[in-house]
This record gives structure tokens, C-alpha cells and sequence, in this order.
């Protein structure tokens, strides 16, 4: 899916692009730290999780997580079977990113 999001984020933002997020970016460090940035929920393979920004005048516009798929995280644990470890991985990551949207 990344080369179809990266498309379709650059019809909405043209003289944007995504930037590697370093893990001391405010949105891993909210109440709960991912000192290594975004955690990865769900293996489709043996890639690293990376957490991708939209940045426009010193702001993130938009947070792009690839390889971690923290949506399956939320979903309900018959879904997918995830551990509860990683599933409040994902809902910890989640609360980051709404507070971090409220708090900036």
C-alpha cells in the first residue's frame, strides 16, 4: 500500500514529502514513550516499523505509519489473535497520537 498512500497524499499535499519522524518527535513521547518509534503490530514481513510525517511549517500534517499496522491493534482481539501485550502497544500509540493532535 505505501507507493498507493505516498500517490495519494501527494495530490492533497504536491510540495510535501514524507519525512522520516526521528523517535525523540514529540508524537513518541506523549504519556507513554516508544523510545524505538512506532511499534510494529502486525508481521506481513520482517521489515522495521517507521513512523513517516507530512510536515508544513514545523508541523506534522499528517502521520503516516508504515509496517506496524496499528488499526489491527484496535480492532478486536478475534480479529487477528494479537498478544494483549502488543494490543495495548497499539492503543498506547493511538493515545499518543490523539493527544498529540489535542495538545499541539
Amino acid at each position: 500500500m505505501d507507493p498507493f498512500i505516498r500517490l495519494a497524499m501527494k495530490k492533497v499535499f504536491p510540495e510535501l514529502q514524507f519525512t522520516e519522524l526521528p523517535f525523540s518527535h514529540p508524537i513518541y513521547n506523549q504519556k507513554y514513550k516508544f523510545e524505538n518509534g512506532v511499534p510494529k503490530i502486525h508481521k506481513h514481513d520482517d521489515k522495521a516499523a517507521r513512523g513517516y510525517g507530512l510536515i508544513w511549517e514545523g508541523r506534522l500534517l499528517c502521520f503516516y505509519s508504515y509496517e506496524s499496522d496499528l488499526g489491527d491493534g484496535w480492532e478486536d482481539p478475534e480479529v487477528h489473535n494479537d498478544l494483549e501485550e502488543v494490543r495495548i502497544k497499539a492503543l498506547k500509540m493511538g493515545a499518543n497520537i490523539v493527544q498529540y493532535v489535542f495538545g499541539t
